[in-house]
């Protein structure tokens, strides 16, 4: 049995796989390539085979299959049992999942029932031999994330458990084809329901599509606390609107109001890769900064010269935003006549 396997599990709806899970699958192979193992897709639902062969793409090795009317939506008890199982049978060294509402659901119940390590949320994933407490330990993954409210970066690692588990937020790692994809190799494994699968029955299921795109924005106008209040934020979304970008936000410019949820930018919000990022009043916390550097460019406007998102800003100003922005927004309609 060959332990170094990764493995992801396949998060998908009405028979489309979520972006988080191939994004995964793409670190998955690196992972899988740097312990001479291989990688492994999990794919639950009804009619979704298709599925597990798009998952050779990103660079799957094999597929596991489990298919049944009743797996049609997501549930709990079904979903974890199967997992369970598997695990239990086959030993892999890596599971990961989306830092998903389903991801979230289901990683902590599979890590318990299996005793397997878990870090949750984890900006960065590696693996490496180490020496901990006079022992060495192979090939460990190394689980990275913010960590004491975004103070220090914190390595995880969880030696004394051979399945070492983690979750990924979508947008941290990059999505992209294998250049050359295995050949599709499918293991269907039969489901057979039990009567706790029935505990929770689907009756209806309301779905409200965000309005907000900020991963698929080029540019981005972010604020952060340092703006000081929503009106002010009126200022972004008159840049935002000049220069046909979208508006996000900073934790802290959420959780004082400025700015909905849905438009939060960091380690509990969104990662986003723009062509332009502009950060305006954002101190630069690491938890900010985990869901922005990857910007081709960044523009930082803040007022205190020795502000943390200077380190990873292309371009900064320093300077009173409520006056900058202005100016931006009439040099950029100047140039546009």
């Amino acid at each position: 049995m060959s332990n170094n396997q990764v493995w992801v599990f396949i998060e998908q709806r009405d028979g489309k796989p979520a972006d988080v899970s191939l994004e995964l699958l793409s670190k998955g192979r690196k992972l899988a390539d740097n312990m001479n193992g291989i990688l492994k897709s999990v794919v639950i639902g009804e009619n979704v085979r298709h599925i597990a062969v798009e998952t050779f793409q990103y660079g799957a090795n094999e597929s596991y299959l489990i298919q049944h009317p009743d797996l049609h939506h997501y549930k709990t008890l079904p979903y974890s049992r199967i997992l369970n199982e598997l695990i239990h049978k086959e030993q892999p060294r890596i599971v990961l999942f989306g830092a998903s509402v389903t991801g979230r659901d289901l990683a902590p119940r599979v890590a318990s029932n299996t005793k397997s390590g878990l870090t949750a949320d984890c900006t960065d994933l590696q693996i490496s031999d180490i020496k901990y407490l006079g022992k060495d330990y192979k090939e460990l993954l190394l689980q990275i994330r913010p960590a004491f409210g975004g103070n220090i970066i914190a390595t995880i690692i969880t030696p004394d458990v051979h399945v070492q588990m983690a979750t990924v937020r979508e947008g941290v790692m990059e999505m992209h084809k294998a250049d050359k994809p295995k050949d599709v190799k499918i293991t269907e494994i039969p489901y057979n329901p039990v009567d706790l699968d029935y505990l929770v029955t689907f009756i209806e299921q309301h779905r409200k599509e965000s309005k907000v795109n900020l991963k698929g924005a080029p540019i981005i106008v972010s604020g952060g606390y340092g703006l000081g209040s929503t009106a002010n934020f009126k200022l972004l979304f008159d840049l935002a609107h000049v220069i046909g970008g979208e508006v996000a936000g900073s934790r802290a410019a959420v959780d004082a109001g400025f700015i909905t949820p849905d438009r939060q930018v960091g380690q509990t919000g969104v990662t986003v890769r723009p062509k332009l990022y502009i950060a305006v009043g954002i101190s630069g916390a690491i938890q900010h900064r985990a869901g922005m550097q990857e910007s081709k460019k960044i523009i930082a406007i803040n007022s205190d010269p020795e502000a943390p998102i200077f380190d990873v800003a292309h371009y900064g100003i320093v300077g009173d935003a409520t006056q900058i922005i202005p100016l931006f927004i009439e040099t950029y309609k100047s140039k546009l006549k």
